[in-house]
């Protein structure tokens, strides 16, 4: 078994949390952000009294740009396509409001969050809603 020294675990920290903070240094550097979820139960029939009121806790959330509704096809699975102003809003987002709607429907979330930035030119190309 290898040990270090109190001195190389000592560097072994300040390099991780340099690079810690490189990370988040980055992430408040892009300037659309994208987060897909989707809860993992079966939500049927899916009407307007469901999302509506789910619309309505959605304008207040802190830098959400838009949201695309997605509903699983054969599982009724409910989730979306969200765009935000930050990535510090989209995992609050993901850890809050989102997180506390999983719990209250007993479901298990899955949540991940995308640069837009990088994928500019290429959703361009595309046609992309997102990037007009």
């Amino acid at each position: 078994m290898t040990t270090f020294t109190k001195f190389e675990r000592l560097i072994f920290a300040l390099s991780i949390l340099t690079l810690i903070l490189k990370i988040k240094k980055m992430s408040n550097s892009i300037k659309k952000v994208f987060l897909y979820g989707e809860f993992q139960t079966s939500v049927t029939p899916f009407t307007k009294e469901i999302w509506g009121q789910v619309n309505e806790q959605l304008k207040e959330v802190k830098g959400l740009i838009r949201k695309t509704w997605l509903v699983g096809i054969g599982t009724n699975t409910v989730g979306g396509f969200y765009e935000f102003d930050s990535v510090e809003n989209a995992r609050n987002f993901a850890t809050g409001l989102y997180a506390e709607q999983a719990k209250y429907l007993n479901a298990s979330l899955t949540v991940k969050i995308f640069d837009g930035d990088i994928a500019e030119e290429a959703s361009r190309a595309m046609d992309s809603p997102h990037y007009n």
